[in-house]
């Protein structure tokens, strides 16, 4: 879905106005224009972890999602109920439709996704990207923990966006953050994270699809590793 013209000017000028602020200012500010309307996404990454505080710490009752492939880590599923513990909260699950998994997994195998980035895209989309419309429901904004210096293909994106595939605005609060801006402030609130950070894991998704690294390493050179760089998205941030 295109963006009207208003709302290109409109988000020209958030990014115009925003620019330099900090992330829990501009937090404030969505929370304030968008209300209800905002949805906070997380993939239980640092990033995100940080971004529910900061959302939670203004808002005690913002809508908090997750999606749940049914191929994660089980250290990522401890974090889902830590986190929940930890906030208070008991955020919201999202699980693919069981049909259209048997079917690709009938027609394509168990791990289609190492055959070829069709197939990946493929399970990325049954298993995460279908499901968005119903988290998204009602919602007119969503906050996301994309940065910069994530990957190439994340290098271009704004602080504020359109998100032109479901039809809202995209907040991404931690945009100019770089690594070690989202460990400190995970240390300095004591905020829970993923145990497989500590073993090589800068970017985790699901367990077939995700590889420690090396040092020197990209930080997203451990997710689908068997592909080229800028094949790297799942479909929820395509540009």
């Amino acid at each position: 879905m295109e963006a009207t013209e208003n709302m290109k000017a409109q988000i020209a000028q958030w990014n115009d106005e925003l620019k330099g602020k900090n992330p829990i200012g501009v937090i404030a500010y969505f929370l304030l224009h968008f209300g209800d309307r905002l949805v906070l996404s997380t993939s239980l990454g640092l990033e995100d972890q940080v971004l529910t505080e900061m959302v939670l710490r203004q808002k005690r009752d913002v809508e908090v999602f997750t999606l749940d492939t049914g191929r994660l880590f089980p250290e990522t599923y401890d974090l889902i109920a830590r986190t929940n513990k930890y906030f208070g909260i008991r955020m919201k699950t999202y699980f693919p439709e069981p049909i259209a998994v048997e079917k690709m997994v009938a027609e394509k195998g168990i791990n289609l996704f190492y055959d070829s980035v069709e197939n990946r895209k493929m399970c990325c989309g049954i298993r995460k990207v279908a499901q968005l419309p119903r988290a998204f429901e009602e919602k007119d904004a969503w906050i996301c923990g994309l940065r910069k210096d994530q990957s190439v293909s994340r290098f271009f994106n704004k602080l504020v966006e359109w998100d032109a595939n479901n039809g809202l605005v995209k907040i991404n609060p931690l945009i100019n953050w770089t690594e070690k801006d989202v460990w400190d402030y995970i240390k300095m609130h004591n905020i829970p994270y993923n145990l497989l950070h500590d073993s090589g894991f800068p970017s985790i998704g699901c367990e077939p699809c995700t590889r420690a690294i090396e040092p020197g390493e990209n930080i997203r050179s451990g997710r689908w590793w068997w592909e080229n760089e800028v094949h790297k998205e799942c479909g929820l941030h395509k540009r």
